[in-house]
């Protein structure tokens, strides 16, 4: 006699990401695990009186979204203070700005985070002066909506030190005038990082509040699992309490943040120790994450070309080379799992470069190092992806939709050099492993969105390679192969018997259905080791 379920979902298209069994109209869930996947008649076996039976009313049943590129804390954090992503303009700003400074007159300063670049009057670069014109008797501190750059009005600027300029870290500038003034513009953290230390931080309390509620987000958008990007100071700590304490509603897997100051002995005494004392549950560790360079819109970005609209400039890197080969090796060594921010074709080279050589270097392993985001690729890197088993780790979201004013990035490169930009097809086509993420805070969090981004996307001018991916391939890369890119595809990723009850629901059949369709879904439910974490009025 078969065991009973704890859970049926029946009257469902589920997509399984399993290539035996692609699809299956009914799923058994007993304890944490998957214990069915199948046609609905043979299903039935596994209702018993305590199971709870769910009609998806033909909706499809996903593995939970895996999302390979997350910042859970920063995230958390930037829901406190001005939320500036819906302003696209500077008189919008002003409005934010205004009404949050009179419903918060005992805020010391006024922090904001989200903004886009060029804020300023009519389009222009937003500078201290336009700020001043919003609130001058408090110092305001604003955070752009990827956070390589920030601005600051001239009190804040004036007690951060920072009004006539300074010295700053590597990759980092802050912005000055003819008169040698700061203009408010602080490009990286080792430029803005003095100014964001005085900007009073919540208590340990406030800061689990505002991860608990990250937490549930996230749970709603149905991501089961996050790749966290920035793991740093007490967080894994903060992570391991929320365990124990029956709260962590999502898997993190942790991502050591290495600077171009880190010792490589730091490896040996704080990372792999994390990564022992963390193998499983729902907390992990086992990776390191460089930032090789910074991002296009700040000319911090690294090309193998001058920029179009600045050929003075090809961006520079965080670390010489040979320091970030030193530690790209050393960690490989060990066997941590490596993943390099790089958005720009010279970064990604770099990177590749690197991997490259630990590979000839140290003993053979599994790799699966990962460069993360990809903005632009040069053709003669392309096919390196597939030959060094390195994964493409994108994000949807970051391509602009079109070319026009309110996204700066396209004018950055130029056009020759836009059938490379945000290459998921060419990748995918020369055999590269292609994973999704969001990079939240950055963008949204919403795989959805992503989703119909991913598979409506359109060239920005005819005659330019189509980079849209199919639906099948942008599950695979929120699932399946976002599982693999970890070392968890035997037990997250697909809906396979034995594999860990990590499922989201949807209210419709997603093969159906338009991208901006698609793109406007909410989760039903979302499930998590068999338990529910997110359930849909």
């Amino acid at each position: 006699m078969t065991e009973p379920a704890s859970f049926l979902f029946e009257n469902v298209h589920a997509f399984t990401a399993d290539p035996r069994r692609p699809s299956a109209e009914a799923v058994a869930v007993r304890a944490d695990r998957i214990v069915f996947a199948g046609s609905r008649a043979q299903a039935r076996a596994f209702a018993g009186a305590r199971t709870r039976v769910v009609d998806g009313g033909g909706g499809t049943l996903l593995p939970g979204f895996i999302d390979c590129h997350f910042h859970l804390l920063y995230g958390a954090l930037n829901l406190d203070g001005m939320q500036l992503e819906p302003a696209a303009s500077y008189e919008q700003l002003a409005v934010i700005v205004r009404a949050y400074a009179a419903g918060h007159p005992e805020d010391a300063w006024l922090a904001g985070t989200g903004a886009r670049y060029q804020l300023g009057p009519g389009g222009t670069p937003l500078d201290r002066h336009a700020l001043d014109a919003l609130v001058a008797d408090r110092p305001i501190y604003i955070n752009a909506y990827d956070g390589h750059t920030s601005w600051g009005n001239s009190v804040a600027l004036q007690r951060a030190g920072l009004f006539h300029g300074g010295n700053t870290g590597p990759n980092s500038e802050i912005v000055v005038d003819a008169a040698g003034e700061a203009t408010g513009e602080l490009r990286e953290p080792g430029a803005y990082q003095a100014l964001s230390d005085l900007v009073p931080k919540p208590d340990a309390a406030r800061r689990r509040a505002l991860v608990q509620q990250a937490l549930h987000l996230t749970a709603g958008f149905g991501v089961t699992s996050v790749h966290n990007m920035d793991n740093s100071g007490d967080q894994a700590g903060l992570y391991a309490a929320l365990e124990a304490a029956g709260e962590l509603t999502c898997r993190i897997y942790l991502a050591y943040s290495v600077s171009p100051q880190t010792r490589p002995a730091a490896f040996l005494e704080e990372v792999l120790p994390l990564q022992r004392s963390l193998t499983g549950g729902r907390l992990r560790a086992g990776a390191v994450k460089f930032f090789i360079d910074g991002v296009i819109e700040s000319y911090t970005g690294m090309l193998v070309d001058p920029y179009a609209d600045a050929p003075s400039t090809r961006g520079a890197g965080n670390y010489d080379p040979e320091t970030y080969r030193r530690l790209v090796t050393e960690a490989d060594r060990l066997g941590l799992q490596i993943f390099t921010h790089s958005v720009g074709d010279r970064g990604v080279r770099t990177v590749l470069d690197a991997y490259e050589h630990a590979a000839r270097v140290n003993a053979p392993h599994e790799r699966r190092h990962r460069v993360e985001h990809i903005e632009l690729i040069h053709p003669d890197d392309v096919a390196r992806f597939r030959s060094l088993g390195v994964v493409a780790s994108m994000q949807p979201l970051h391509a602009p939709a079109r070319v026009d004013e309110t996204d700066i990035w396209p004018l950055r490169v130029g056009r020759g050099r836009w059938p490379l930009s945000f290459a998921w097809r060419t990748l995918r086509a020369a055999g590269a492993t292609l994973v999704f993420g969001s990079d939240w805070p950055v963008v949204t969090q919403n795989p959805l969105k992503a989703l119909g981004h991913a598979v409506g996307r359109q060239p920005w001018e005819p005659g330019m390679p189509d980079q849209r991916q199919t639906l099948t391939e942008a599950l695979l890369s929120y699932t399946r192969d976002a599982a693999r890119s970890e070392f968890q595809e035997h037990q997250k990723g697909s809906i396979k018997e034995g594999y860990l009850a990590d499922l989201v629901l949807l209210p419709a059949d997603l093969f159906t259905l338009e991208p901006a369709a698609i793109a406007g879904l909410q989760p039903v439910l979302t499930m998590l080791d068999g338990q529910v974490v997110f359930e849909g009025a």
